[in-house]
């Protein structure tokens, strides 16, 4: 049942993208920055924790789970050393994960003819 939820989880996430790109003028871009705040949103109302319990892990593949990381990660830091450590915390928790999305799209782009 696990893989039923997680496939249904990630399919309406991309449901719910594909519906916007096709009919709204915005760019994956936006899509994109819209679902990072939607899942810091889901975050803060503690919403997301209930689709980690409903899908697993599938709630760390697609790009709402950064969102939730952004906000987590921003809101310990807050309660540990107040506001500089909303900043600190941010920086240490994420950095991982941005540096390993900037180190594969540049060995892709080797690989692959970006189009312009």
């Amino acid at each position: 049942m696990t893989y039923i939820n997680a496939f249904i989880f990630v399919g309406i996430v991309c449901l719910i993208g594909q519906i916007i790109l096709d009919n709204t003028n915005l760019t994956p871009g936006h899509i994109t920055s819209l679902f990072v705040c939607l899942g810091a949103l889901l975050s803060f109302c503690d919403i997301y924790e209930k689709l980690i319990a409903f899908a697993g892990a599938a709630t760390s593949i697609p790009i709402l789970s950064f969102g939730n990381l952004l906000f987590s990660s921003g809101w310990n830091g807050f309660h540990s050393d107040g506001i500089l450590g909303i900043f600190s915390n941010l920086l240490s928790t994420t950095s991982a994960g941005i540096c390993a999305t900037v180190i594969f799209s540049f060995i892709l782009s080797i690989f692959f003819k970006p189009q312009d």
